[in-house]
């Protein structure tokens, strides 16, 4: 714990509540320390690597030294790569946002969050009111640094004509570095967008690193929002990310997770159906293989009547690793008339691989439809004998079969220009 839990210098130390709120974070964190083999939370993916003191942590001094006074990383790095279709790029260097001017449509706002913090009482109504830090120890190690990351704001009615991309880089820049990101994501009545996160590497191959990041989404009465995420860290780093997502009434959220590398990465999602006809769908896949763990974590909680949720999750697990899959529905007890499902279906590429899965319901109202379903398996080798009688090779074969084991849960991207750039990441 002593090395993620430091002092640290942090903007905004003269403002009382977010002092306040960052101490709330320490002392929650401390409380709790890191997940253990008991943890119930994290049996399946005990976080490693991480109990050591040679983590860098993200300061306005170092921020200074790599991006330079202005903001903008001065460090060595690969040519950048933008997302092969249209949309609002922000981006990340490193945990460093660069400050590239958006043109952005009227009603929409987008601005660092320390600058928020500062300048716009707004997000006080926001910033740390939905997630429970008592319970989640990296979501409070996350507010014990506040300072990096975005405030999103969609005005009520307000349509995105293309995607918001925020795009996190990380190379070598720094050693060990350990980067805490929060956006705050606000789409009042009646708005829509798609949001894209990716997060990628280009550095040094044995490089480790630590990105922890909290998303809080408020979803408005008649809102939708389409969440995509990409994820494919070096295989010496550490993700764990939490979205924390109310949905009021008739709104809308969507999410799906391509997660590919890391030594351990965690990806979050808890949705709170707050008020009749909030709707969620979570779908993931995870592509993995060496020694890595991936985890995909769903929670689902349906507080009113006629709410909506369905979940789909793939994996493909090669080498030694490890891939898990905890996925919760609640229905509480004034829900009825709610509608929950969940699927998960992994294969298996070799005999080292494994899965862990836990499904759960619980269920505290009548007339509800829920239910949910977990399987893994190999690859039909029936099915890759036929393919190589037709005189394919035996890689390409193999590789055609995973394609169509993932086929169903991309086709839930509405998107097709995103479903394809995700598709072509996927192989």
């Amino acid at each position: 714990m002593g090395g993620l839990l430091q002092q640290a210098e942090l903007p905004g130390a003269n403002i009382p509540w977010l002092e306040a709120l960052r101490e709330k974070g320490r002392r929650a964190f401390a409380a709790q320390g890191m997940p253990t083999a008991k943890t119930e939370a994290w049996k399946y993916t005990r976080p490693r690597d991480l109990q050591t003191d040679d983590f860098v942590i993200r300061t306005t001094d170092n921020d200074k030294k790599c991006c330079g006074e202005a903001g903008h990383c001065s460090c060595e790095k690969q040519e950048e790569q933008s997302l092969p279709f249209e949309c609002y790029e922000i981006c990340f260097e490193n945990g460093c946002l660069q400050h590239n001017h958006l043109h952005l449509p009227r009603g929409v706002t987008v601005m660092p969050l320390m600058e928020a913090i500062t300048e716009n009482d707004e997000i006080k109504a926001y910033l740390g009111k939905s997630v429970d830090i008592e319970h989640y120890p990296f979501a409070a190690l996350n507010t014990a640094y506040l300072a990096g990351g975005l405030f999103i704001r969609i005005a009520g009615n307000t349509k995105l004509d293309k995607p918001l991309a925020v795009l996190n880089r990380t190379h070598s820049c720094h050693e060990n570095l350990f980067c805490n990101l929060r956006n705050i994501i606000v789409l009042e009545s009646g708005a829509e967008a798609e949001l894209i996160e990716s997060f990628t590497y280009d550095g040094a191959e044995k490089s480790r690193y630590f990105n922890n990041i909290v998303n809080e989404i408020y979803i408005g009465r008649k809102a939708s929002l389409r969440h995509c995420k990409f994820q494919n860290e070096a295989f010496k780093a550490v993700h764990v990310s939490l979205s924390q997502v109310k949905v009021r009434e008739g709104g809308n959220y969507e999410s799906f997770c391509l997660q590919r590398g890391a030594n351990l990465a965690r990806n979050e999602t808890k949705v709170l159906l707050t008020e009749e006809q909030a709707r969620a769908e979570v779908n993931a896949a995870y592509i993995m293989n060496g020694w890595a763990t991936i985890d995909t974590t769903t929670d689902i909680e349906h507080l009113s009547p006629q709410t909506y949720s369905d979940q789909l999750v793939r994996g493909i697990v090669g080498g030694n690793a490890k891939g898990v899959f905890q996925g919760k529905i609640h229905i509480a007890p004034e829900a009825v008339k709610t509608e929950g499902t969940q699927q998960h279906k992994a294969l298996l590429l070799t005999d080292t691989a494994e899965v862990d899965c836990k499904p759960e319901l619980e269920i505290f109202a009548d007339d509800v439809k829920c239910s949910h379903g977990a399987a893994s398996g190999e690859l039909d080798e029936e099915q890759l004998f036929y393919l190589r009688s037709r005189g394919i090779g035996e890689d390409e074969a193999r590789q055609i079969l995973i394609d169509a084991y993932l086929e169903d849960v991309f086709a839930r991207i509405r998107s097709e220009k995103i479903k394809d750039w995700l598709v072509s990441l996927s192989g």
